[in-house]
């Protein structure tokens, strides 16, 4: 029985912050659409709509998707093109993950007081 490890674990989270990324991608062209509408349109409803904390926290994941996405991309590229990536791809996986979270601390303690405030 396959058990699930390690590689298993980076291909989900490898394909869920990639959906992730194209919907937040799709949502944000159709927002930005929006503004051929002119000044009356509905444009700044929206914007105001998005600066909720729901959607600010899912920027924060949004953010964190991307700097994973980068990463694990990085990883799969070590794999694919040399001898040993294989051999080290759990390594290199746990390597993303403190990578990321690495970046993903300081850009909290930037971005959680903005959410925080806007509140």
């Amino acid at each position: 029985m396959y058990r699930g490890r390690e590689g298993q674990w980076a291909f989900l989270l490898h394909r869920v912050s990639g959906v992730a990324i194209a919907l937040f991608l799709l949502l944000h062209v159709l927002d930005i659409s929006l503004v051929m509408f002119g000044p009356d349109g509905p444009f700044d409803a929206f914007l105001a709509f998005y600066h909720n904390w729901p959607f600010r926290i899912g920027l924060l994941m949004v953010i964190a998707g991307v700097v994973y996405h980068a990463l694990n991309g990085l990883r799969i590229i070590l794999m694919d093109f040399t001898t040993w990536g294989v051999r080290y791809q759990r390594q290199l996986w746990y390597g993303v993950l403190g990578l990321t979270t690495a970046i993903g601390v300081p850009v909290l303690w930037i971005v959680v007081p903005q959410i925080v405030g806007g509140i």
